[in-house]
């Protein structure tokens, strides 16, 4: 998955996305003007394929919050905390505007025809790192679990898959990975009985995609955690069951350069068990990945990803006029 550098493609763009190793597209800000424009942007890219070729899956950030990438044309939404803070006074009353929340964000983005946004966030917030903060629902793991669930009930039934990340938990370092490397010097059983609990309830009520984070535990393996067979394969796959997507966080963040140049990156965390490599603002890095790596045909791989594909576009247009969206933008806009 890579991205694009503004509001249209160009030539270059056009050939990098008829790649056969090219699976996706991420946008960023800098994509979006107007809902009309990205919209157009959208069908630009999927214009590069032929009838026959894999479509290309769409993704953004639109978690809310400070993460929220289109915001003109699109509701506010409020940083996740918030649902955590109501939590602790009304579950019930939480658990309906966490559905709420992630169908009005699904919606807003398949009318685009979006397919994905990578949400929920399922680190928990230790009061540790400042790049999670807020985006994290709150500070117990059940409670997490309980209102991402909702959320992800919410982006389902307006047909988008939800990505839980950061496996297998951002909440307890706090070094920003954009940055640098962190490293958490935790026993595995220490994260097991925290971090991992919001993934283990998520991959339990059927979880399609998983996003790994750029963290190193050096008491639990010498890899960072989107290079390590140990935590995909070991933990994420045969000890919690996952059988969806597998994301790596973006390769170009300062905390995969212990892998070395791009293409190594890249090999290493496919070989580890990434479904689908991200490698985003670095146009010769991308060029490089995909001058040396050979195509993998895994038909398992591929049938995950396709899963990812959304459902149910609704005309943008119409939306104003869908009873369940106005209630929706009123929930999420006034109830928090």
């Amino acid at each position: 998955m890579l991205d694009v550098a503004g509001l249209d493609l160009t030539e270059v763009e056009r050939e990098r996305l008829r790649h056969p190793l090219v699976g996706g597209v991420i946008l960023f800000s800098r994509n979006y003007e107007t809902p009309e424009q990205v919209e157009a942007l959208i069908r630009e890219i999927h214009a590069v394929r032929g009838t026959d070729d894999p479509k290309l899956l769409v993704a953004v950030d639109q978690e809310g919050g400070r993460v929220q990438r289109f915001r003109e044309g699109f509701t506010e939404l409020p940083p996740v905390r918030n649902l955590g803070e109501l939590y602790d006074e009304n579950r019930k009353r939480a658990k309906r505007l966490a559905e709420a929340s992630g169908w009005l964000m699904a919606t807003e983005l398949r009318a685009i025809d979006v397919d994905i946004s990578f949400a929920p966030v399922l680190d928990i917030d230790l009061g540790v790192s400042a790049v999670i903060g807020d985006r994290a629902f709150h500070s117990n793991p059940e409670i997490v679990a309980d209102l991402a669930h909702s959320y992800m009930n919410g982006m389902n039934r307006a047909g988008m898959a939800a990505t839980g990340k950061h496996f297998p938990g951002h909440g307890s370092v706090a070094p920003d990975s954009h940055e640098e490397l962190p490293v958490d010097d935790r026993e595995y059983e220490d994260v097991h009985l925290l971090d991992l609990v919001p993934f283990e309830r998520m991959i339990h009520f059927g979880l399609p995609a998983v996003m790994a984070a750029h963290i190193l535990f050096p008491k639990i393996d010498r890899l960072a955690v989107g290079f390590s067979a140990f935590w995909l394969k070991e933990v994420l796959r045969a000890r919690l069951g996952f059988q969806g997507a597998i994301f790596s966080d973006d390769l170009s963040m300062k905390g995969a350069a212990v892998m070395g140049d791009m293409p190594e990156r890249a090999k290493a965390a496919l070989a580890a068990g990434c479904d689908m490599v991200l490698v985003c603002n670095d146009p010769e890095a991308v060029d490089q990945v995909l001058d040396q790596i050979a195509p993998d045909n895994d038909p398992v791989s591929h049938l995950r990803l396709a899963r990812l594909h959304g459902r149910h576009q609704v005309e943008r247009t119409r939306l104003a006029l869908d009873d369940e969206y106005r209630q929706a933008v009123h929930m999420v806009l006034n109830t928090v």
